[in-house]
């Protein structure tokens, strides 16, 4: 297979188009062009032009899921996920490559890499998860809730949890706004604020803390 013509993309810095003389386009980054020395008019065996085409989906893999985590962080399973998951449309830009679905090995692959590089952390995760919902007033509920959600490994959860925010405070201010200032007797009131606080993950036993402290005298069930 003949490269009839080698270009540097327009839109996409460090990209290079790859012109066979089959009419088909190979897109591939700055590395790939030094490590097989490429170059137009030269004669491409079909084994470097395999070698090659490989190389340039390992290195747009990698590209797509930098892109991801640069976007917002991910645990490893939520990357694997996405990376492996098929597009539900085509792209209809020719200077981007057609998304399609890596294997779980791929995928597995590139998380490997990012591992290494530390750019993908499920410990550190675990613990942006726990700070992030904690600060926006979730209880425990909801923190194990995202945990979950987001695939963090269950060993991570314990270590995680211990840096949530002391619920206290939030749980007060909380009560006190959906109480709006009503009777510390009135049951209704109190259901509503305590099915509030739950519905954010806070158990019992810390509702029942906080509506005694705004003064409600609780029956023990």
């Amino acid at each position: 297979m003949k490269l009839l013509k080698l270009a540097p993309s327009q839109r996409v810095q460090g990209r290079w188009l790859l012109h066979l003389e089959d009419g088909a386009i190979l897109r591939v980054g700055e590395g790939e062009v030094v490590s097989f020395g490429l170059y137009s008019g030269m004669e491409l065996s079909g084994e470097v032009l395999a070698d090659l085409t490989a190389a340039a989906a390992l290195a747009a893999l990698r590209e797509k899921a930098l892109g991801a985590l640069s976007r917002r962080p991910m645990s490893r399973k939520e990357l694997i996920d996405k990376l492996t998951r098929r597009p539900w449309r085509p792209k209809q830009d020719p200077e981007k490559p057609q998304d399609s679905p890596a294997t779980p090995e791929q995928a597995g692959a590139v998380a490997d890499w990012l591992e290494e590089l530390g750019y993908l952390n499920d410990r550190e995760f675990a613990r942006h998860v726990v700070r992030h919902y904690s600060a926006a007033g979730y209880g425990v509920g909801k923190l194990r809730d995202e945990l979950y959600r987001r695939g963090v490994p269950r060993e991570l959860w314990d270590e995680a949890l211990a840096g949530a925010e002391d619920p206290e405070e939030e749980i007060d201010r909380l009560i006190r706004k959906k109480m709006q200032g009503a009777d510390p007797r009135d049951r209704k009131a109190l259901k509503r604020a305590s099915d509030a606080l739950a519905r954010r993950g806070y158990r019992w036993e810390e509702i029942k803390e906080g509506l005694q402290r705004y003064g409600a005298g609780l029956e023990e069930d």
